[in-house]
């Protein structure tokens, strides 16, 4: 795992309890248990930037009608020749 840094946090009574039972039902010390979380908390964030700079980048440059109808040509070609069943 290489370097470690050890943290300090507070949570509300409710939240630590759940946290608790949680981990104990994984078999997972707090450490690992916080460190999943960030993790994919971090994941998530990014992800989503991602999504949204996709997002950003379509709204800027959509496709054209003519993209458009030829994409819905060749669809519908490649489709015909599906052995259908």
């Amino acid at each position: 795992m290489g370097k470690s840094a050890k943290v300090a946090i507070s949570l509300p009574d409710k939240v630590f309890d759940a946290v608790e039972k949680e981990r104990k039902v994984r078999g997972e010390s707090r450490s690992k248990f916080f460190r999943r979380a960030a993790e994919k908390l971090l994941s998530q964030e990014h992800e989503s930037s991602i999504l949204k700079a996709y997002v950003r980048g379509y709204q800027k440059f959509p496709e054209s009608a003519e993209e458009i109808e030829a994409a819905h040509r060749i669809g519908t070609a490649v489709l015909k020749e599906e052995p259908w069943r």
